[in-house]
């Protein structure tokens, strides 16, 4: 006789993923087959503390206090959906608090690098790389020398951005070795305060 072991855990994991999927992705308008596929491989509560668990499948992010965030599912889905990320391509990730974002892409790409926030915004990436994909999680007002420093010609970054306190999914293309980000869609992305533009003095 054969005794099967049932794992509820894991059975409503993957129905709050199917859920997450068809009432906040499909939705909005993330429909490529190889997004929903990751997110539907890739548990969210595995990236979040035990309390903070039974948020993973909610519409906007998880706060993580200190240690950053966790983005909401639709932020992730329209990141990849405007990065559109190939095989051939070497990836550099900045964290915003988990690993969820780099799980993500890991299988979509050859190569995948990560750093935290605050080590991006000091400028101290890794040495004698550079990247054809830079994907951000997270807001950020403004985009340090040393990253646009690292994109290939022809690379492409894809973050949030704060501009005047909105934040927006935007995008960039180097060019020439000339990059700028351009916003795409106003979104609620968690703001990663590392990349701060430093507030002056006025009189």
């Amino acid at each position: 006789m054969t005794t099967t072991i049932s794992q509820p855990g894991a059975a409503i994991s993957a129905e709050q993923r199917r859920a997450m999927i068809d009432s906040q992705l499909r939705t909005s308008g993330v429909n490529e087959e190889y997004i929903l596929a990751r997110m539907m491989a890739v548990p969210r509560e595995d990236f979040l503390p035990a309390a903070k668990a039974p948020l993973a499948y909610i519409d906007r992010a998880v706060d993580l206090g200190e240690d950053g965030h966790l983005a909401s599912p639709l932020f992730y889905g329209k990141l990849l959906l405007e990065a559109d990320p190939r095989k051939s391509e070497r990836v550099l990730i900045v964290e915003g608090g988990t690993s969820y974002l780099a799980e993500l892409t890991r299988s979509l790409v050859a190569d995948v690098d990560t750093i935290g926030a605050d080590d991006a915004a000091a400028g101290q990436l890794p040495a004698g790389k550079s990247y054809s994909l830079i994907l951000v999680d997270g807001a950020i007002e403004q985009l340090p020398d040393a990253m646009a420093a690292a994109l290939e010609e022809n690379g492409r970054v894809v973050s949030g951005m704060l501009l005047r306190k909105v934040t927006r999914l935007a995008s960039g293309r180097k060019v020439a070795g000339h990059l700028s980000l351009q916003p795409v869609e106003d979104i609620g992305i968690p703001v990663l305060p590392q990349f701060n533009v430093p507030k002056g003095w006025s009189f």
